[in-house]
């Protein structure tokens, strides 16, 4: 008998909620207990994403319920930890996919963040899930806390080289991504007559995924990790491009870095390295990611790492550490390959 699992959503109507809805419905493990979002009371799912009126789903506001086994909190900042603790103590498995469990320190949320982190404690308890990274901590975590889009693909590109010795000196991700990224909130900036025909960097003065990238790279063995990092919005939906150029030490040669990624990523299910520069399409829709070295001398390199912002990125990410927290198989639900072209 397949085994069933019990999941809500909180945060439905936002484009990561929709984007988690549309994976877990095919699913085979799941049964979508409530989709909960803000001012909201049993209304239909259709009415925010017409796309997804085949499931015959409604939103409503308020809590999930006591019992149900999984719940993906998808929140601004500052709105989660409390809820995602109180779900955890209940025997719930909690995968925050906000910013609100990623940092370590709770010191860094009134700097980057701008609040006070209500759940200090709870920072220490959380598996950061970048799950080819942590696989092994998974399994029964009640607290999972999904890595930002931009870290996802910066940390992927650099962890093995972090892992290996092989970083020295400073290294520069430059970064870009489609517009979903930055949610569905209405702002000048967003509109297609802003957007279209037009790359926009920002955050330059230290964006908020900047520590979390730090802080991965820590934790895959960079002592001091000098890090500048810049985001763009390019004028697509989808799609994350990071491009990180890094000065490797003595030992390692330039020509080296492809083979350390293979290394890494040997056997893994949704990690690629390719032969050629990758494109942001090669992701659409899925939770694959590609990778690809270049030698830039001696010894320097540029790693290149592409992902789909919505799937590797967020909602697919988010099943691939809810599969592993629960012992499902790693892939199931995430097995789409990408629309292409």
């Amino acid at each position: 008998m397949t085994r069933r699992v019990s999941v809500s959503v909180v945060g439905a109507t936002g484009y990561a909620g929709g984007e988690l809805i549309r994976l877990l419905a095919a699913h085979p493990n799941i049964e979508i207990a409530s989709l909960h979002a803000r001012d909201r009371q049993d209304e239909p799912l259709a009415n925010t994403f017409p796309s997804l009126a085949p499931l015959h789903l409604s939103v409503t506001g308020g809590e999930p319920e006591t019992g149900v086994d999984v719940a993906f909190l998808a929140l601004p900042g500052g709105q989660s930890a409390s809820l995602a603790v109180r779900l955890a103590t209940q025997g719930t498995t909690v995968i925050d996919i906000g910013s609100d469990l990623r940092l370590r320190d709770p010191a860094q949320y009134p700097t980057w963040y701008g609040f006070d982190h209500p759940e200090p404690d709870a920072l220490a308890q959380a598996v950061y899930g970048l799950t080819e990274q942590v696989r092994n901590r998974l399994p029964g975590a009640k607290l999972i806390s999904n890595p930002g889009c931009y870290p996802t693909a910066a940390l992927l590109a650099l962890a093995p080289l972090a892992a290996n010795g092989a970083m020295t000196g400073h290294v520069t991700v430059d970064a870009k991504s489609g517009v979903s990224g930055a949610g569905r909130g209405v702002g000048t900036d967003y509109l297609f007559t802003e957007l279209e025909g037009g790359t926009k960097a920002y955050g330059l003065g230290g964006h908020r995924h900047l520590p979390e990238i730090e802080q991965g790279l820590r934790e895959a063995g960079a002592a001091e990790p000098s890090v500048s990092f810049v985001p763009h919005l390019v004028p697509q939906v989808r799609g994350l491009l990071a491009t990180c150029h890094v000065e490797l030490s003595p030992e390692v040669a330039s020509d080296q870095v492809q083979s350390l990624l293979r290394e890494a990523y040997e056997g893994e299910p949704f990690v690629h390295v390719v032969d050629a520069p990758p494109s942001t399409k090669l992701t659409w829709g899925t939770n694959h990611a590609f990778l690809h070295a270049a030698p830039v001398g001696e010894h320097r390199a540029v790693v290149l790492a592409v992902i789909d912002n919505m799937g590797k990125g967020a909602a697919g990410q988010a099943i691939q550490n809810m599969n592993v927290a629960l012992g499902l198989p790693e892939t199931a639900g995430l097995d789409e390959l990408a629309v292409y072209p």
